[in-house]
């Protein structure tokens, strides 16, 4: 009798983590965008009664939406966000890859006759018809090319976000076209490929686009944060490595969009 009662016992857990599993497993979603198919996957919170913060985050070149998920996991520490990790489609590269056989994302406005743009377009669009989506709280985050195309998305639909966090991003070219917005920026001193001090000329522009005192306080030994006059700070996460996303950034990306929400009216450029 014991050993039956054993056998229920693991059948009713092993049930139990099955359905937790399916819980946690995203949806995948597809759109077609000018004829081509685009795809994303999607974390949906368990409560769907009230609405949620919506976060974007986009992938390096080379890379994938499932391998995203893994290396920022938003949806993990933020359980309760819609999260949508989209895929990119094969892009020339600025750095790598010149014939564009890796996926990734247009590199500046009119690039690839804006299809990346357009896609964030469709998919912000049937999310906010699907789903309970407060606009006050949309984020975007993004490394490498998914970085750049972080500051991008500011450049060319900044009235949508209430703060950004770009990580290993190239400078952006659309800096005028950027509105004043708190940042979040990922950094390693020793990036083989996306060099520090390009990644530091940005930081810089955005700290002076935003208004924000230059010295900056030291927060721990890796963040610095640079207060602002219109309520766009800057934080920086600077960390003495290579072209990755270190363990302890995601949880940082999650705490500093909790703490931004978009006010009603936006400050000016």
């Amino acid at each position: 009798m014991r050993s039956i009662r054993w056998i229920c016992a693991g059948l009713i857990l092993l049930t139990t983590l099955n359905l937790r599993a399916a819980d946690d497993a995203p949806v995948h979603r597809e759109w077609t965008v000018d004829g081509v198919k685009r795809e994303a996957l999607v974390y949906l919170p368990t409560d769907n009664k009230t609405p949620a913060p919506l976060v974007f985050v986009f992938h390096g070149h080379g890379g994938n939406s499932r391998q995203v998920a893994r290396s920022f996991h938003i949806h993990d520490v933020w359980p309760e966000a819609i999260v949508v990790y989209p895929q990119g489609l094969p892009t020339p590269g600025r750095l790598t890859d010149p014939d564009g056989k890796k996926n990734g994302w247009q590199k500046e406005i009119g690039d690839q006759n804006d299809r990346d743009l357009k896609f964030f377009d469709a998919m912000l669009e049937s999310i906010r018809k699907d789903q309970k989506v407060d606009d006050s709280r949309i984020y975007v985050t993004g490394h490498s090319n998914g970085g750049s195309f972080t500051y991008l998305l500011l450049a060319a639909r900044g009235d949508v976000f209430a703060a950004i966090a770009p990580s290993g991003a190239l400078e952006a070219h659309d800096i005028k076209q950027m509105k004043p917005k708190p940042l979040f920026h990922i950094a390693g001193e020793n990036d083989p490929l996306v060099k520090f001090d390009w990644q530091r000329q940005m930081i810089d522009a955005m700290i002076r686009k935003n208004d924000c005192d230059p010295k900056g306080t030291k927060q721990t030994d890796v963040m610095t944060r640079y207060e602002s006059k219109i309520g766009a700070p800057v934080v920086t996460y600077i960390f003495n490595g290579g072209h990755a996303v270190p363990p302890e950034a995601p949880a940082e990306i999650v705490k500093f969009f909790k703490s931004q929400q978009k006010p009603t009216t936006q400050p000016a450029s």
